[in-house]
């Protein structure tokens, strides 16, 4: 057997026995899938669906508080607040398609149910990354070699430096900045997360060569933009058109408010993604490994680097849900097909066993988890930070 040299005092025999006790927790899962879990489901995309309508419902009404109304109720402030809160319902709706229903249908966790509209390969989520490309660069690229340096795209997402095994250069001084635009920007840095496009722009390929890639992000990232930004501004719009002759409002204003509430909507989604992604995956204690240490791994060494590559972040249930179960982070990436309303009654199990083996298991509040990560992005856009390497 090949030895691989990750950071673990287990010897080979104790690493097998401890993958077959994580085998074990997820066979027993997984043969106990049923109408619970069904519901479960369902019952979300009803919920979330509910709540992005009457979210676009409220940002609507909120429409005929306008002062040019001038009825009693009628002012910028009734109308900004009902519009914020249709905002902040939408922002929400979008959260939970994203994070708790999208990513985990696309990781096949719900195909079990022979259900041909919650299955993997039909459905389309509400992102600018084409369905198919972004379970290949994820489910494929990133759960297969999680943290391994070169083969691991979501390491630097090819703009970052946030680990020190990365050389550092001159374009990591302002990496702050780069955080803070891919914050905000996460749906378009998603779409942009291609091997492809970083060969090309590292001068590998020709444009030629990733031409197909890029028309088929490019029709994915119209169609989203068609529909945020021109579609539902557009039907405002068209309300209020013939109401412009009687009401001194201009058509543009309302096409603009419902078009500026589907981008704060949109803002919403992104920097809490960012926030649960980065905070599950580059936190203090999160190891990075090289090509070299993984070469010839078994299962249970593959479980064994999810485990040391990943971190978990506390919370309530809610808390969970919203953040697609992704505060599970290392029972997702030890079982990435597992329904993710089972992994808060695994997560205790896998602990204990981890306290077992002497393993650790990463996992904190938001502000520890995220705030390690801001201070390691801010850190390493400087040279050095070797002691920053977890022994």
């Amino acid at each position: 057997m090949i030895q691989t040299t990750l950071p673990t005092t287990l010897n080979a025999a104790q690493i097998e026995e401890f993958g077959r006790e994580l085998d074990a927790i997820r066979d027993e899962v997984m043969d106990s899938r049923g109408e619970h879990d069904r519901r479960y489901i369902l019952r979300l995309i009803k919920t979330q669906r509910s709540m992005a309508l009457g979210g676009r419902v409220l940002i609507y009404a909120s429409l005929f508080l306008l002062p040019a109304w001038g009825h009693a109720l009628a002012s910028w402030i009734s109308c900004l607040a009902v519009m914020g809160l249709g905002t902040l319902i939408l922002g929400l709706a979008k959260i939970l398609e994203n994070m708790e229903i999208a990513h985990n249908v696309l990781h096949a966790q719900w195909d079990w149910m022979k259900d041909s509209t919650i299955q993997s390969n039909t459905w389309e989520w509400d992102n600018m990354s084409p369905s198919d490309r972004w379970m290949h660069s994820h489910n494929v690229v990133h759960h297969t070699w999680t943290n391994v340096m070169e083969k691991d795209l979501d390491v630097g997402y090819g703009i970052l430096r946030v680990t020190p095994m990365q050389p550092w250069a001159w374009k990591y001084l302002p990496q702050p900045i780069y955080a803070f635009l891919l914050m905000m920007f996460f749906e378009e840095g998603v779409a942009l997360h291609e091997q492809a496009i970083l060969d090309w722009v590292e001068g590998r390929k020709s444009y030629a060569e990733i031409k197909p890639l890029m028309g088929n992000i490019g029709r994915k990232a119209g169609r989203q933009i068609l529909k945020d930004y021109i579609m539902w501004p557009l039907a405002a719009f068209l309300v209020a058109l013939p109401l412009s002759a009687y009401v001194p409002a201009s058509p543009w204003l309302v096409f603009g408010l419902v078009a500026g509430a589907n981008a704060v909507a949109n803002i919403i989604r992104n920097i809490w993604a960012f926030m649960i992604i980065f905070c599950g995956h580059f936190p203090a204690g999160v190891h990075t490994f090289t090509p070299a240490q993984v070469e010839g791994e078994t299962r249970a060494h593959w479980y064994l680097r999810q485990l040391l590559g990943s971190a978990n972040i506390g919370g309530g249930k809610l808390f969970h849900i919203l953040s697609g179960n992704l505060s599970h982070q290392i029972e997702h990436h030890l079982y990435p097909d597992m329904c993710s309303n089972r992994y808060p009654e695994v997560s205790p199990r896998v602990k204990a066993l981890c306290a077992r083996y002497g393993l650790p298991y990463n996992t904190g509040s938001l502000t520890r988890q995220f705030g390690t990560t801001v201070w390691k992005i801010l850190r390493l856009s400087l040279p050095g930070g070797s002691d920053m390497i977890k022994a």
